[in-house]
């Protein structure tokens, strides 16, 4: 793949995600506001149910068609693609309608036996609706993956999301005047009416897309397409499906703990619905800006393993860590110290803001997490983040069962610090096991810390005591805009002075 088109397809990639997350958040604050915090918590629970099925119509299928579709033209092919993707089709359609059959069906039992609540029937049913188009579409998404374009799949996503909302708007206010029951199944009804939508523009880009790429080469039939295609997708798919049904136990089970310490299963989905569906959607908003490093960066860390070139993917691991901690850091911090307003501005809700509070400083070790475990999976050490994410998701949901009866709250929430502190540092651990680097206290760790409370020291010092004086002090959105300017400006201050930022631009020197 030639770097221009490399560079294109990067930041078309970034641009999308950053949009993407940014009217995500707008409409979970709008959701919010409409269905309040137990309509999130019921929401959350009727998705999670949603994602598992997800995950078995889905998983691996994207891959093993990037990679398949990709072998297929290496060899200049073309006049096999049709068959071949045909096959794949064939097979993400089967995937797609059987799990639509059993959440369809099996809706009773999942609002029964796993939410508890009989109003997520019609919300379930309806997602079922949607499950073969998104398996056919993940298939596809794999095959422009493999083509090398994401501008037509970019596209379909962000008019899909705009699609939604705006359904969302028109259907919600009669729907919610019935009860939080319909007011979930108008929201899933937008989602599925927009995810359809999406599937249809990116089969019509496809046939447009195969029709060039085959020409007039004799078209043939592929063979062995069954045999490669669960090759490499069921040792993906298993894992995904492990996982998936470990985070949906764990997801079915706190409310069902809250429940038992609040004695209100109504209060307790409403704590689910301000941590999950408001405080952690906050909380991992700022991540899309290090999705850009990952996507820039994680070619050339696989590149320089597979070469054997040490000194090269020590010098690029280091730093996509630095970077990871330069944002991370600051960016936890600044939400520790604005979170009773943020949660106030945003959703209305001192409980949200007491989440982001409790949960802020955490954030590194969240944002290390994720880009630690990609970098692993990137030196083919898969298998060890499976591991670790294995033993966190089987520990948390043995945690939450013992502490959150008798804790509520507060109990799950350490078990989230404890969880995102373990999974974070085994995948450091191994990472550093396997590249043979060393943590660099200094430039990792230190610099980003010390520049923050440079920052919040310039907050406190400075900016507090002008903004009381003129009346600014209560005003919360300019309080949040102003105060985090100061303490950013002083933070790059900070970074820049001790070279911070020199070398996450150019590298270690």
């Amino acid at each position: 793949m030639d770097r221009r088109a490399f560079l294109k397809n990067t930041a078309i990639l970034t641009g999308a995600s950053l949009a993407l997350r940014g009217i995500g958040m707008v409409f979970r604050v709008y959701l919010a506001a409409q269905i309040g915090a137990q309509g999130m918590g019921l929401y959350q629970l009727i998705t999670t149910v949603y994602n598992l099925a997800l995950t078995v119509a889905t998983a691996g299928l994207g891959i093993a068609a990037t990679r398949l579709v990709t072998e297929e033209l290496a060899l200049g092919g073309g006049g096999r693609l049709r068959s071949l993707c045909g096959k794949l089709l064939v097979v993400a359609l089967a995937m797609g309608l059987t799990a639509a059959a059993a959440q369809f069906f099996g809706a009773d039992f999942a609002a029964g036996a796993w939410i508890k609540d009989s109003r997520a029937v019609p919300a379930l049913r309806i997602l079922a609706l949607g499950l073969p188009v998104a398996a056919v579409a993940s298939c596809l998404q794999g095959y422009f993956m493999a083509r090398r374009s994401v501008t037509l799949t970019t596209g379909a996503q962000m008019a899909e999301q705009l699609l939604r909302i705006a359904l969302v708007v028109v259907l919600l206010p009669g729907a919610l005047a019935k009860g939080l029951g319909e007011a979930c199944g108008a929201v899933v009804l937008a989602g599925t009416a927009a995810e359809l939508f999406s599937g249809g523009i990116i089969w019509l880009g496809y046939r447009r897309d195969l029709a060039r790429v085959e020409g007039n080469r004799q078209l043939a039939p592929a063979r062995g397409v069954g045999r490669r295609l669960w090759s490499i997708a069921a040792p993906v798919a298993a894992t995904r499906y492990v996982g998936s049904a470990l985070r949906t136990l764990e997801n079915v089970l706190v409310p069902g703990c809250l429940a038992l310490y609040t004695a209100s299963r109504e209060t307790a989905l409403e704590q689910f619905g301000a941590l999950k569906g408001m405080a952690m959607a906050v909380l991992f908003f700022p991540f899309s800006f290090l999705s850009t490093l990952s996507t820039l960066l994680m070619p050339e860390i696989t590149e320089a393993y597979a070469r054997g070139r040490r000194r090269t993917l020590e010098a690029l691991i280091s730093r996509a860590i630095l970077i990871t901690l330069a944002v991370s850091v600051p960016v936890g911090g600044l939400f520790t110290l604005f979170a009773s307003q943020l949660g106030e501005l945003l959703f209305h809700d001192a409980q949200v803001g007491f989440y982001i509070r409790v949960l802020g400083p955490v954030m590194p070790f969240m944002y290390l997490e994720s880009m630690v475990d990609g970098i692993l999976k990137g030196i083919n050490q898969q298998l060890s983040t499976f591991r670790y994410s294995l033993w966190d998701s089987v520990a948390r949901i043995a945690m939450i069962v013992l502490l959150v009866p008798a804790r509520g709250m507060k109990g799950f929430l350490f078990v989230m610090l404890v969880s995102n502190l373990f999974t974070g540092l085994m995948n450091l651990r191994r990472l550093l096991a396997v590249t043979g680097l060393r943590i660099r206290w200094g430039r990792w760790v230190a610099r980003p810390v010390l520049a923050f409370l440079w920052g919040a020291a310039a907050y406190r010092a400075l900016y507090r005591p002008f903004a009381l004086s003129r009346g600014l002090g209560d005003s919360l959105l300019p309080d949040i805009l102003l105060g985090g300017a100061v303490v950013g400006a002083a933070y790059l201050l900070g970074m820049a002075l001790t070279g911070g930022v020199r070398e996450m631009v150019r590298g270690e020197e």
